[in-house]
Order: C-alpha cells, then structure tokens, then sequence
C-alpha cells in the first residue's frame, strides 16, 4: 500500500506565502506524476499544477507565476511554493501521485488534504 502524507497549510494573509509537502510512503517502486489538486467550498475540484518524474511541469493559469511546484524523486516528495497569496486561493489542497508499486501494480493515491486559507 501507498500513501501520501500532506502538511504545510495554515491561515496566511493576502500577499503571504506558504510552501506545502507531500511525502509519499509505502511499496513504491517508481512514482511518475505527481500534482497538487485544490477544492473550495461549493467548486470542483481543480488541478493547481502538476510535475513529472523528468520534471516537466503544467500550472493552472490562476496560480502561473506565483507557484512553484518541485520534486524529490529520492524522497518521493512534492512541493507547492505558493507565493502572492490570494484569498481566491482559499481551498483544500490535495496532493495526487501515480506511478507503480513494487509488485508492478499501476497506483494512484490522494493526500487527505491540506487546508490552506487566505484572510486579513
């Protein structure tokens, strides 16, 4: 089994910055992409940015410019850097990875989820 624990979010305020960890645990043999995911209140759930093993990258066009996402492949760990904060930012941040475990199974696991919120 495989896991990803999440850690990082907290009350910041507008124009702050926060920086969110997933670290994944388990029978991993290889993750491959790995992506930060948010949900507000009463929206879908949208993909923020993502990052491939070869570190190819996509951000939402929201976040562009003021998020950095960034791996460590030896830890099979993600960050998000989230710079200019917004309240619009206010969500509940997933983190997301596929790739394969050790007994060549596909996988695809979800964090439980980092509440991130931006308020004065």
């Amino acid at each position: 089994q495989v896991q990803l624990v999440e850690s990082g979010g907290g009350l910041v305020q507008p124009g702050g910055s926060l920086r969110l960890s997933c670290a994944a645990s388990g029978s991993i043999f290889r993750l491959d992409t790995m992506g930060w995911y948010r949900q507000a209140p009463g929206k879908q759930r949208e993909l923020v940015a993502a990052i491939t093993r070869a570190a190819n990258i996509d951000y939402a066009d929201s976040v562009k410019g003021r998020f950095t996402i960034s791996r460590d492949n030896a830890k099979n760990t993600v960050y998000l850097q989230m710079n200019s904060l917004r309240p619009e930012d206010t969500a509940v941040y997933y983190c997301n990875a596929q790739g394969f475990t050790t007994r060549d199974r596909y996988l695809e696991v979800w964090g439980q989820g980092t509440l991130v919120t931006v308020s004065s």
